[in-house]
């Protein structure tokens, strides 16, 4: 049965609260980052107004750090790839018991031969993800653009 009287309000929950307390709190790091910058350009007398200088602190203020977090961040992770692209695959490689040594081949009339030795070969051989045909270069000019 509906109520008819007057609806009761939920509280917030401390979880909503806590996240806005925290935007308010980068809104309010942000615009005080650029009043300082607002004032000064306002007595150089470079033709903007203090509400553009303003405008344009702030954007610089969220976009320089996000800049910097992505460069950063990519430089990790050509970090971490440039690793991995002198990493060994396959950990028997060069042992008895490795199970890709195996190879298929056909030959049909007088055609080619045809073996999976060319897929399977570099592994065999103890190759790393920078020695795969294929991969390989595409491996190694990511790491490098990532850190570079």
């Amino acid at each position: 049965m509906l109520n008819s009287g007057t609806a009761r309000h939920k509280a917030p929950s401390p979880r909503v609260l806590a996240r806005a307390g925290v935007l308010a709190a980068a809104v309010g790091a942000a615009l005080g980052s650029a009043v300082p910058t607002a004032g000064a350009a306002e007595q150089g007398g470079d033709g903007k107004s203090g509400g553009e200088v303003a405008v344009g602190a702030l954007a610089e203020s969220v976009t320089m750090p996000a800049q910097e977090t992505a460069r950063g961040a990519g430089m990790a992770l050509g970090g971490a790839l440039g690793a991995v692209n002198d990493l060994q695959l396959d950990p028997l490689a060069n042992t008895g018991t490795d199970p890709l040594d195996n190879s298929v081949g056909t030959q049909i009339a007088d055609f080619r031969p045809v073996s999976t030795a060319a897929v399977t070969g570099p592994l065999t051989r103890g190759a790393s993800l920078g020695d795969l045909p294929l991969v390989g270069p595409l491996a190694t000019r990511a790491t490098d653009t990532l850190q570079g």
